[in-house]
């Protein structure tokens, strides 16, 4: 494959692909900015192995967003306070006013979660993977996804309870 061919195909593939890998960084990271430098990290490196990965490299691109999450998530300089006004979600002009403050709410909930359990939770419930395929993913067994999964979720319709004033029901 000549360099042009391998330029076009991985140019193809970004125009493609970036906009659902970017939602993924976003539930990852619970913050445009860093989703998007998760999402430029992980082109990066994607287009360093693209002649390795061109046979899958939106599995490989989701593999490196898991981990560049988790690993700038970790990081002290990231380690910061959002102001709600900071991070207004801009609904669909169809429903103005609702969606805003629901979605609010649940990436608040989502925010309050540990890297595992938030990533297991987005990669399960979000993107809509197999517990094998997120554990690849994680680099973690299907087993350690689907306890993640369960605590994520327990978390989260606790946080989300809590917002709204309602009584928690596990659903269990």
């Amino acid at each position: 494959m000549s360099e042009d061919d391998r330029d076009h195909e991985f140019h193809r593939f970004v125009s493609e692909r970036s906009g659902p890998l970017l939602r993924l960084a976003y539930l990852l990271s619970a913050d445009r900015a860093a989703a998007e430098d998760v999402l430029q990290t992980a082109l990066v490196r994607a287009y360093l192995r693209w002649g390795r990965i061109s046979s899958n490299p939106e599995a490989y691109v989701r593999r490196v967003v898991v981990t560049v999450a988790a690993d700038e998530r970790r990081r002290p300089y990231r380690r910061r306070e959002v102001s709600a006004a900071q991070d207004i979600d801009h609904a669909d002009p169809a429903d103005p006013f609702g969606a805003v403050e629901v979605s609010q709410r649940l990436r608040d909930a989502l925010r309050s979660l540990p890297p595992g359990q938030r990533a297991a939770v987005v990669l399960r419930h979000w993107v809509g993977l197999e517990p094998a395929e997120a554990a690849e993913l994680m680099g973690c067994s299907a087993e350690n996804v689907r306890s993640q999964t369960a605590r994520g979720l327990d978390k989260l319709r606790a946080a989300y309870a809590a917002a709204t004033g309602e009584s928690v029901d596990s659903g269990r």
